[in-house]
């Protein structure tokens, strides 16, 4: 097996992963490293070699003082010798200084290019299909990369390091090598054989770890993450507290790092093991040295001096070959983490597909022609054979009961999910052919789940950086969907911090307060688009009537899908459509579906006494059909 290719290659279940191999990796690391600290490279070669000349510059003047005081033994002059350590003490310090400095460049330098590295897989992320980080393969692909970029000595940042040790000792098996071949090859082969014997076993080791420890524990630490984040995310506090669960959690959270610490108490042994076979090693080839070395002394003249640099050299020697060995399992262990790495952002974008522009239109028409789809892993289609046509500056109201299919419906409209059957057209060409980012320009969404970032309240509304916010614009809008009075209660305005995550004296707002400051971003982003999914879920039905009112005259003449249970925008819509189990039931105007007299009627009435107080509402209502 080449040295460059990865440890365990088995069958790959996974059809995105690449085995790229230690050598690949190494060039794509220094490929960082031209694209973001060139300086990094030359560092590396000073500090391998500063740290490679510490090791043997007093082995050299240990024997040349040796051999001057053999030779001054008689009352000769010891100038010399002064002058001699003088020198390589100036010397010394020198490589000291150039070694440390190195290092200092090369710590540093290596965290910023995994800051970089990690910055890139945050970038991929935020660009990657909505669907697929849903999925649990593709989160685990992305728990692998995280994993490569998590540390000093782990993924790609621990081949960096690696790289250097490697550099080091090869720098020092060199001089070591050289030094030898004056005294006798022979000792350097013994030598290389024990130390590869000695990193066999290692191997051996590792690869049990690896599957003891390592593999058993990735699907191990998606659990531990989880559990973490629930015993320490404050949005689950209230239900922990109300419903009693700390008990429950702190057992489940113990059987989580019980099953861990069995993984960690089966590593450490393996490592006991390897420690007493290195040490046993590392005694015979000690003896063997030593006594090489007193033979020759005794029966082939071999000075003391000489005897004092072989000695340091075949230490020396043996260590570099040692730490070569150990880096390059290192480095292959850690190659196998960058491979991960490089296969998650390597992962096509978009399908990898080719794409078309957005063209440029002041009328959008959407299209649904039997379009069906079903979640991954899932056999029951969420939504089967829906035909729909959205006109421009139409004003939708999809309805249903909750798992009707609505949202679903609203995801494949926004392309977060392409269909599993059918097609949506926009102008008639199928939304599949245009580029994502680009087609999400079109929509303004509000959802039912709003997000609030913790950055002040102007951003979280315009979404940009605070320099291409209008903030004047994002406080018309605040005021628009209903925000007003909260925003003259608030010293700092529209500059206040939202959440205490970065700010400690940032502000928490209530649910109904982030759904309107949804509807706020959706009446400042300006596309041709209003997407709202039950975004004021949080508020009363006639609250929600009342502000759904009020934001359709803000809407203007832009096209309008409004999705709720329950049916308060219903009044006020061009059309309404009505889903049941995922299938599309009805649609037509409210007045049409009162008329027909069916599902949607009958959801209407029930929902009739919450609207009493709005008689516009009310009286629309027609009393049921007599039944047979």
């Amino acid at each position: 097996m080449s040295i460059f290719t990865p440890p365990e290659k088995k069958e790959q279940t996974d059809e995105l992963h690449k085995d790229y191999g230690v050598l690949s990796n190494c060039i794509y690391i220094l490929k960082r490293f031209v694209k973001y600290r060139k300086s990094l490279i030359f560092f590396m070669i000073t500090g391998a070699a500063a740290a490679a000349s510490m090791s043997y510059i007093w082995s050299f003047i240990g024997k040349l003082v040796i051999d001057m005081i053999q030779t001054s033994a008689g009352g000769g002059d010891i100038l010399p010798l002064i002058k001699l350590v003088a020198i390589t003490s100036l010397i010394e310090l020198f490589i000291m200084w150039l070694n440390t400095v190195s290092s200092a460049k090369t710590g540093v330098g290596f965290t910023y290019i995994r800051l970089m590295i990690i910055k890139e897989r945050i970038a991929k992320t935020l660009n990657m299909d909505y669907e697929a980080l849903e999925t649990p393969e593709m989160l685990d692909r992305l728990q692998k990369a995280k994993r490569a970029t998590a540390g000093d000595w782990q993924g790609v940042q621990g081949m960096m390091t690696y790289m250097q040790v490697m550099l080091t000792q090869i720098f020092s098996v060199i001089t070591a090598i050289a030094i030898m071949t004056t005294f006798d090859i022979r000792m350097i082969l013994v030598i290389a054989v024990l130390s590869y014997v000695q990193f066999l076993f290692f191997e051996y080791i590792r690869k049990k770890d690896k599957k003891e420890m390592w593999d058993a524990m990735m699907p191990h630490w998606r659990k531990l993450e989880y559990m973490e984040t629930v015993t320490t995310d404050f949005s689950y506090a209230k239900d922990i507290r109300l419903f009693g669960m700390k008990d429950f959690l702190a057992g489940k959270q113990k059987e989580v790092y019980d099953e861990e610490l069995r993984h960690w108490v089966k590593s450490r042994q393996y490592w006991i093991y390897n420690s007493i076979f290195a040490h046993g090693i590392s005694l015979v080839r000690q003896l063997i040295i030593t006594g090489w070395l007193v033979y020759g002394v005794i029966y082939n003249g071999l000075t003391i001096g000489n005897f004092t640099l072989y000695l340091a050299g075949a230490n020396a020697f043996s260590m570099a070959i040692n730490e070569i060995l150990m880096a390059l399992s290192a480095l292959r262990e850690r190659s196998a983490h960058t491979d991960d790495y490089r296969s998650f952002m390597d992962i096509p974008e978009d399908g990898g597909r080719d794409t078309i522009p957005i063209p440029k239109s002041d009328k959008y028409v959407f299209t649904f022609e039997n379009v069906s789809f079903k979640y991954k892993g899932q056999n029951k289609y969420a939504l089967k054979n829906v035909n729909i046509t959205i006109g421009a500056g139409e004003k939708l109201a999809v309805v249903g009961l909750n798992g009707a299919g609505k949202s679903t419906f609203i995801k494949l409209l926004l392309r977060l999910y392409d269909v599993t059957e059918g097609r949506i057209l926009m102008n008639g060409t199928d939304i599949r052919k245009f580029d994502r980012g680009e087609y999400y320009k079109l929509f303004s969404p509000a959802f039912q789940d709003v997000t609030v970032f913790a950055c002040p309240m102007a951003e979280n509304v315009s979404m940009k950086a605070p320099a291409e916010t209008d903030k004047a614009e994002a406080e018309r809008n605040i005021r628009d969907a209903g925000l007003g009075d909260k925003l003259d209660k608030l010293d700092k305005g529209i500059d206040t911090e939202l959440l205490k995550v970065l700010y400690d004296d940032g502000v928490d707002l209530s649910g109904g307060e982030k759904q309107k400051l949804a509807l706020a971003r959706a009446l400042y982003k300006k596309s041709d688009v209003i997407v709202l999914d039950e975004p004021t879920a949080a508020l009363d039905a006639l609250a929600e009537y009342r502000l759904y009112k009020s934001f359709d005259g803000l809407v203007g003449d832009r096209t309008a899908v409004y999705i709720s249970h329950r049916l308060s925008s219903t009044r006020f819509c061009d059309r309404v459509a009505m889903f049941n189990e995922g299938e599309l039931t009805e649609t037509g105007t409210h007045e049409e579906l009162m008329e027909k007299n069916g599902d949607y009627a009958e959801m209407f009435r029930v929902q009739a006494q919450y609207y009493v107080e709005d008689k516009d509402i009310f009286d629309t209502v027609p009393e049921a059909a007599p039944t047979a």
